[in-house]
C-alpha cells in the first residue's frame, strides 16, 4: 500500500496542528517581547539617574570638563567628564548635567543628554487585541475543522441508499497559492453533486460506480471497497462556476501506471506527503513579511509577528482546502 487509507485524517490534524502551533508562536513572540520591553525600561529607570552639577574650571569644547555633582544618597563627586562630541567651550560655575548610575557604590558621572531617553513602552493594548484577534482566527479555523469533522459523523449514521455516482475532479481556472488547485467531486443520482476530501480510493474508479449514500443535506458517499469519503459543504444541484472538469484518468497521470509492479511490491511516494503545503506557506510568510513593513511599523516585532500569522493563515487555509496528499 502506496498511500494511507485515512488521508482525510491526516491532513486535519496537521491543519489542527499548524493552526495551534502557529497560533501559540505568535502568543509568544508578542509576550515575550512586552516582557523584554517592561524590563529594559524598568533596568533603564534603576541604573539611571540626572544630577546637574557645576563646572569647576574652565574647558575648551575638546577637553574633559571637571564637574562637582551631587548623587542621591548626598555624596559629593568631583570627576572629569567627557563633553559632547558638538560641545562648546565650558565657562567656570556654569550647569553641567551629569548621568550616572545609582545603584553602584561609587558611581560615576557622564554627561547626560537629553536627546537619549528610556526606551518606548510598547502598545500594550494594541498588542493584547492581536492576540485576541489572531485566537478569534484560530478558533475559527478549529470550528471549521470540527463542523466538518460533525457533519461526517452525523451524516454517516443516517440510513444509507443505493445510487451510482461519477468521479469528477474540478481544477479552479484561477487559483491562490493557499488553495488546492484541484476539487474532487461526486455526481450522484439526481443529477446532484457533493464535494468531498481526496482519498486515494477516488483514482481507483473510473467511470460510474454504484455506492451507498448517507445523509441528506450533506452526503457521506460509501463507496464498493467501504471507503467513506468526508464531505465538503452541502449537496449541489448545479455545476460549480468556475471549475473545469474532467475525469480522474483523464488529469492524473503517473509514470508508475506504465509498469507492472509484482503484488505485494511496497511502492514509495516520490516525495513526502506534506510537501506542497510549502509554496502556501511561502506565500503567507512573504506577504506577512511585506505586511510588517506597509501594515505595521517595521521594526522586528511588526515584521516578524505578521510573518508568523500570515504564514499561519495561509498554511491552514491549504489544509481546509482539501488537497490530494
Amino acid at each position: 500500500m502506496t498511500t494511507p487509507r485515512r488521508p482525510a485524517l491526516r491532513v486535519a490534524l496537521f491543519g489542527l496542528t499548524v493552526t495551534l502551533v502557529g497560533y501559540a508562536l505568535l502568543v509568544a513572540w508578542l509576550v515575550g517581547n512586552a516582557y523584554v520591553n517592561d524590563w529594559a525600561i524598568d533596568h533603564y529607570r534603576e541604573h539611571t539617574a540626572m544630577s546637574l552639577g557645576r563646572i569647576v574650571e574652565d574647558a575648551s569644547a575638546t577637553e574633559d570638563v571637571r564637574v562637582s555633582w551631587t548623587d542621591e544618597a548626598g555624596h559629593e563627586h568631583v570627576q572629569p567628564v567627557t563633553p559632547p562630541a558638538d560641545g562648546r567651550p565650558y565657562r567656570k560655575y556654569g550647569a553641567f548635567p551629569v548621568e550616572y548610575d545609582p545603584t553602584e557604590t561609587n558611581p560615576r558621572g557622564h554627561f547626560y543628554d537629553y536627546r537619549r531617553h528610556e526606551p518606548k513602552r510598547l502598545d500594550e493594548d494594541g498588542l493584547a487585541f492581536s492576540a485576541f484577534f489572531a485566537g478569534l482566527v484560530a478558533v475559527a479555523l478549529w470550528i471549521a475543522w470540527a463542523r466538518r469533522g460533525l457533519v461526517f459523523r452525523l451524516a454517516a449514521r443516517r440510513p444509507g441508499r443505493p445510487m451510482t455516482a461519477r468521479i469528477r475532479i474540478g481544477e479552479r481556472d484561477q487559483t491562490l497559492p493557499w488553495l488546492s488547485a484541484e476539487t474532487f467531486w461526486l455526481v450522484l443520482d439526481g443529477p446532484r453533486r457533493q464535494r468531498v476530501m481526496w482519498h486515494p480510493a477516488l483514482d481507483e474508479h473510473p467511470g460510474r460506480v454504484p455506492v451507498t449514500v448517507h445523509g441528506g443535506r450533506t452526503a457521506v458517499v460509501v463507496l464498493p471497497d467501504g471507503t467513506r469519503l468526508v464531505p465538503v459543504g452541502r449537496l449541489r444541484r448545479r455545476e460549480p462556476a468556475r471549475l473545469t472538469f474532467a475525469d480522474p484518468q483523464t488529469v492524473r497521470g503517473d509514470l508508475g501506471d506504465s509498469f507492472i509492479v509484482p503484488a505485494g511490491t511496497v511502492v514509495r511516494p516520490a516525495h513526502a506527503w506534506w510537501r506542497p503545503v510549502w509554496p502556501a506557506t511561502a506565500f503567507g510568510a512573504a506577504f506577512g513579511f511585506a505586511a510588517g513593513f506597509f501594515m505595521g511599523d517595521g521594526t522586528l516585532l511588526s515584521v516578524v509577528g505578521h510573518t508568523l500569522a500570515w504564514a499561519t493563515l495561509s498554511t491552514s487555509a491549504w489544509a481546509l482546502s482539501t488537497p490530494r496528499v
